[in-house]
């Protein structure tokens, strides 16, 4: 998985009126937890917008001006109920041999047959939360709609792999093709071979010049 460079610097007190005082200069106030203490830290509103306002998923590398460098993904993040600027964040610390839960984006690749039929498609899952090692992390799963007819679905148990558990049962439902009033369910192998049919039959009639 990509990971986010976000440059800090450690916080030396975590009362409110040092919080106030860094929100007031455009930084945000942060916590890193999972290690053997939290980690307190503020950084740039401005360097979290390629992790915040973005729909991908991304791993983090906090570097401190200490030089301490610490793996994390992102947690939590509290917003302003008027202004929407970022308020505080919340990492948890990554270790190679713990395994960690996220929530991974899911990209449709293909065109869907049904929908060219008529159907409508019902995208149920946009993200698909896992627990994993951090190596194992992916950046998106694909997902191949290509032969998705209507009526038809693509669940969780199309993606099942031995790096990564699914938080989700395996007949959860990641996309649907459901039928419409104007849907028509046809096989584009028969449609085809009609098409080809039509043809020959046209091919041996005789034409007017003849």
């Amino acid at each position: 998985m990509k990971s986010i460079t976000i440059k800090g610097s450690e916080r030396e007190s975590v009362g409110k009126k040092a919080t106030k005082a860094l929100r007031n200069a455009g930084l945000v106030p942060c916590v890193i937890y999972g290690g053997d203490k939290p980690v307190h830290f503020s950084a740039p509103e401005l360097a979290f917008k390629p992790l915040v306002y973005t729909p991908n998923a991304h791993t983090v590398t906090v570097e401190l001006e200490n030089g301490t460098k610490i793996d994390a993904v992102l947690q939590d993040i509290q917003f302003h109920p008027v202004t929407d600027k970022i308020l505080h964040v919340d990492f948890y610390q990554l270790f190679a041999d713990k395994p960690v839960t996220m929530s991974i984006p899911v990209q449709l690749e293909g065109n869907s047959p049904g929908v060219r039929n008529g159907g409508r498609m019902l995208f149920r899952k946009r993200k698909l939360t896992i627990k994993a090692l951090p190596a194992d992390l992916p950046d998106f799963f694909k997902v191949d709609i290509s032969k998705l007819r209507i009526g038809g679905t693509i669940a969780v148990s199309s993606l099942l792999s031995e790096k990564y558990t699914f938080l989700h049962p395996d007949s959860t439902a990641i996309v649907q093709v459901k039928a419409s009033r104007t849907s028509v369910d046809v096989d584009d192998d028969e449609e085809e071979g009609e098409e080809g049919a039509e043809g020959a039959e046209a091919a041996a009639e005789p034409t007017a010049a003849e």
